[in-house]
């Protein structure tokens, strides 16, 4: 089990990496739209367009790459939303329980389910190298292409949440190894951060 634990370990590191590019993401995509909503402001006064479809597509892009890869890394942290009446008061092998369930049931299939779909739409915008139809916009298949990597990495974390609630559930280790804790909602973190 050890093995598979550090299996998990690195599957949490590599979402960690994505974790971090995705900060300088979240950078970009404030700035793009910044910008977008200065230009258009200063194209009424100054008579010039600044802004166009690039740079509007591009802000939907870089939110989209947010919001898709930010999923794995989400769940990795356990900063999903989630109705947490029951959860929180199980002990860590029932928690572990609702977990592997969860994601043997829900989880997997889900991603599976998404990739299955996702694909022939994929496939389909790369064999005619789809484009926005809008003048000035962006190609369409590369973010088309995020769909399903975000549902793949999805897919890892649920490897690694495998991983660790047989590993709970084993006796082999007292901690399902997510950061800010099962039930730690974000009023304790900043409880913890404030003092």
């Amino acid at each position: 089990m050890q093995r598979f634990l550090r299996i998990a370990d690195a599957i949490d590191r590599f979402q960690d990496r994505i974790g971090k590019w995705l900060y300088w993401l979240t950078l970009m995509m404030v700035v793009v739209g910044g910008f977008n909503a200065v230009v258009r402001y200063m194209d009424k006064f100054t008579g010039m367009s600044l802004s166009s479809n690039f740079y509007l597509e591009l802000q939907w892009y870089l939110f989209s790459l947010l919001f898709l890869f930010g999923a794995a890394y989400t769940l990795r942290h356990n900063a999903h939303v989630r109705v947490d009446i029951v959860y929180s008061n199980l002990s860590l092998k029932g928690k572990a329980w609702v977990d592997l369930l969860g994601t043997l049931i829900f989880l997997f299939p889900f991603c599976v389910l998404m990739l299955w779909v996702s694909w022939p739409a994929v496939m389909n915008s790369w064999e005619v190298l789809e484009m926005s139809p809008d003048p000035g916009g962006l190609p369409r298949y590369p973010i088309k292409t995020a769909i399903p990597v975000a549902f793949l990495l999805v897919l890892i974390q649920g490897v690694s949440m495998t991983i660790r609630s047989l590993a709970v559930l084993m006796g082999v280790t007292d901690e399902l190894g997510l950061e800010g804790r099962r039930g730690a909602g974000i009023a304790q973190i900043q409880i913890e951060e404030g003092s």
